[in-house]
């Protein structure tokens, strides 16, 4: 058999190298997701007929306010913590870029000139003492030199790529999960403003009535036809609707520069006005789905994944630890007293390598590094299963409390209407001097506390609502995918 030509054996010696450093052995544990100790169902009583899943819906379609949506659209993209939480991908990611780059041989090239002069009494000893003649030396060199190179046979080098990674993605991940947060703050600081603004108005309006039957009061003691106890009361329902509407008015305030710090500044002019708190076109029902879906959907549960992953290649990391390192080096150039010759046949140099490192005694250092490894682990997998079971949890408390606080809220508004008929009747009760005016004041009290109370219900069902939505992982892409955030 004909024997190959030197230097097409040399670079087949070379591409085995190469394979073996890409194929070695690899110490890293198979992952093997953790057990879920959860329900195989959800409880879906109370589920609207047709609904889709979440991830099915994007924010921009499942919120049916436009104020609303245009307030997320701005706090996407200008608020301050989520820009904070995308500078931290991407660390993560040029810290995978570094270290992927360790997989690969680090080349240089230099180039270098000398001039060098010396007597020539010190040269050929044989010349005249108190000679001055000096002799000037040249020397040029260019060459291409091979860094340390790790040949990755234990998977030592491409388990650090591995871990980086997987941090990485789990940034990703992270920064999904802060996007889904960011769009719940948003709107339930968004619905507990509109409800708050309906309940200053409804606190207007009490308070105009209540100061015209002031005055009426006024009017009749002064006449002689009441008591004083009468319009002490009356000056006490007024005091009462004064103090709420204050109330009302300072938690307004409290809410508009929470929402101006979320969505990264003041509000624009001409947004659109707000849909009212009852308006049941906010936007449609999500189905539950599957307890399962929970761990491909919610961002946490992935980001809790991809850390564990990581782990999983830090162990191998630390296995690697045990087997000799072993690394190349070479270098190739040119060299010559002469500039015009360097590059020259003759001139050629060049240097190969090869080094291999093993610790024989380390204090148990090795052993302490794997054993850390592994308790961070088992650290990492109990904390998926926890991020697991507060996902359901999450779910299951949002699902209990759209069914209830639908009742609730149908139970409120027989109660607001019973509470008007109850105080409209003690009015006419007191004109016709059948009851006294406690009984006006319990009433319109009571009517007033209703109204309050359905106004908050319907608000709190709103952020429910979202809560689900956002529990269930709906609202944006899902950052492994590869969609982009225009997507999303």
């Amino acid at each position: 058999m004909r024997s190959l030509p030197l230097p097409l054996r040399r670079k087949r010696l070379l591409a085995s190298l190469l394979l073996a450093a890409l194929g070695g052995c690899n110490f890293a544990p198979t992952y093997q997701a953790p057990s879920t100790p959860v329900p195989e169902q959800f409880d879906r009583s109370g589920e609207a007929e047709g609904a889709r899943a979440a991830n099915e819906i994007g924010w921009q379609e499942f919120f049916g306010d436009p104020r609303l949506r245009l307030l997320i659209g701005m706090a996407l993209q200008d608020n301050r913590d989520l820009a904070a939480s995308v500078a931290r991908v991407e660390q993560a990611r040029a810290l995978y870029r570094i270290q992927q780059a360790e997989r690969l041989p680090q080349v240089g090239v230099g180039a270098g000139a000398t001039r060098t002069g010396a007597p020539l009494a010190a040269l050929e000893p044989g010349l005249e003492t108190g000679s001055s003649a000096t002799a000037v030396f040249n020397q040029y060199n260019v060459q291409a030199a091979l860094s340390s190179f790790e040949i990755d046979f234990w998977g030592r080098v491409a388990n650090l790529s591995e871990a980086a990674r997987r941090r990485y993605l789990a940034t990703l991940e992270g920064e999904r999960a802060f996007r889904l947060a960011l769009i719940a703050n948003v709107a339930a600081t968004y619905y507990a403003i509109v409800s708050t603004q309906e309940g200053i108005e409804l606190a207007r309006r009490t308070l105009e009535s209540r100061r015209y039957g002031l005055e009426i009061a006024r009017l009749r003691l002064d006449a002689g036809v009441t008591s004083l106890t009468d319009y002490d009361q009356a000056r006490i329902l007024v005091a009462q609707a004064e103090g709420q509407l204050a109330e009302l008015r300072r938690n307004a305030g409290q809410l508009d520069n929470r929402l101006m710090i979320l969505v990264g500044g003041p509000l624009p002019e001409g947004l659109p006005a707000p849909r009212p708190i009852g308006d049941p076109g906010q936007f449609d029902g999500v189905a539950a789905g599957l307890p399962s879906d929970l761990l491909v959907l919610r961002p946490d549960i992935l980001q809790a994944e991809q850390q564990l992953r990581a782990a999983d290649a830090d162990i191998g990391v630390a296995r690697a630890a045990w087997f000799p390192r072993i690394a190349l080096t070479g270098s190739f150039g040119y060299v010559s007293p002469d500039l015009g010759s360097l590059l020259q046949g003759d001139r050629q140099i060049w240097s190969a390598g090869a080094s291999a490192s093993l610790p024989l005694f380390d204090g148990g250092q090795r052993s302490a590094a794997l054993a850390q490894t592994q308790a961070r682990r088992d650290e990492l997998v109990a904390n998926y299963q926890h991020t697991v079971q507060n996902a359901f949890a999450e779910v299951s408390d949002a699902l209990v409390a759209r069914r209830r606080y639908h009742e609730q809220t149908l139970a409120q508004e027989e109660a607001v209407a019973a509470q008007k008929r109850l105080a409209e009747t003690a009015e006419l009760r007191y004109q016709n001097g059948i009851s006294i005016y406690l009984e006006v004041v319990d009433a319109k009290r009571s009517q007033f506390s209703a109204e309050q109370q359905l106004i908050q219900l319907r608000a709190l069902e709103l952020q429910n609502a979202v809560s689900l939505y956002v529990a269930l992982g709906g609202g944006a892409c899902a950052a492994t995918k590869g969609l982009s955030q225009g997507q999303c």
